[in-house]
């Protein structure tokens, strides 16, 4: 199975180093922008079309390059990969797709590193950690 690719997307602001936050909807948990790759892309590229098209961010700098972590499989073998980026913070909004009808995620939020640590579940978390240390950013871990 091919991994999913998302991004870790990140602002800088006078009240701390924050993360994007988003739900497909209520139940679904923290996330972050992901989908799949478009024949002809690679897999950072496609990473950064999944983040315009499902946010319209499209000022993503990835400072550290274009490592990444994956998560282990889960969900029937499912596996993602994760990269770090920059981003000014500029408006973010979230379209319609137009193959659904509908916006794919319920809502966004910018989040300290720390408070998303603790409304994502552990593989998330290990990303998080993940991210927060190529930045430079030292997180306390949540407890169980």
């Amino acid at each position: 199975m091919v991994p999913r690719k998302r991004v870790v997307v990140y602002v800088e602001r006078e009240d701390g180093l924050l993360v994007f936050d988003h739900r497909d909807h209520p139940e679904a948990g923290t996330q972050v922008p992901a989908g799949g790759v478009d024949a002809g892309e690679g897999p950072s590229e496609a990473a950064i079309r999944e983040v315009r098209e499902e946010t319209r961010l499209s000022d993503l700098d990835f400072a550290w390059g274009v490592d990444h972590i994956e998560t282990e499989p889960y969900a029937g073998g499912k596996v993602v990969r994760f990269y770090v980026a920059r981003s000014a913070g500029g408006a973010v909004s979230l379209p319609i797709n137009p193959a659904l009808g509908r916006a794919e995620h319920h809502e966004f939020r910018w989040l300290p590193f720390e408070a998303a640590l603790a409304l994502t579940v552990p593989r998330l978390q290990r990303v998080l950690q993940w991210a927060a240390d190529r930045v430079g950013v030292a997180v306390a871990t949540p407890g169980p």
